[in-house]
């Protein structure tokens, strides 16, 4: 399965690693290595896209949006045939109605 980055997904991370540079006093290496990180563990779906669970807050858009876990962060994606696209990478330490928009 091919595993597709949406736009939303990487202004999320980016939005959340400068947050996290600025704020939490994160080291940019330590970014970069949690970037890495974070695209290893999406990319690993393209060889198990199901064993996500679903994800609960977005329900309601009926699009079967599932969620995997790495570190404090939510990989959120849906599958559409034979593509994953990655939806959201939301740092989970933030209240949850903020994934629902």
């Amino acid at each position: 399965m091919n595993v597709i980055y949406t736009d939303q997904c990487i202004d999320s991370l980016e939005e959340s690693l400068n947050f996290l540079i600025k704020e939490q006093e994160l080291t940019l290496e330590k970014a970069a290595l949690l970037k890495d990180k974070l695209f290893d563990r999406a990319d690993s779906l393209a060889l198990n896209p199901n064993k996500g669970q679903r994800e609960k807050y977005l329900h309601h858009l009926q699009e079967d949006h599932r969620r995997i876990i790495e570190g404090h962060f939510k990989i959120i994606y849906k599958i559409e045939r034979k593509t994953i696209y990655i939806t959201d990478f939301f740092d989970s330490r933030q209240s949850p109605e903020k994934m629902m928009g």
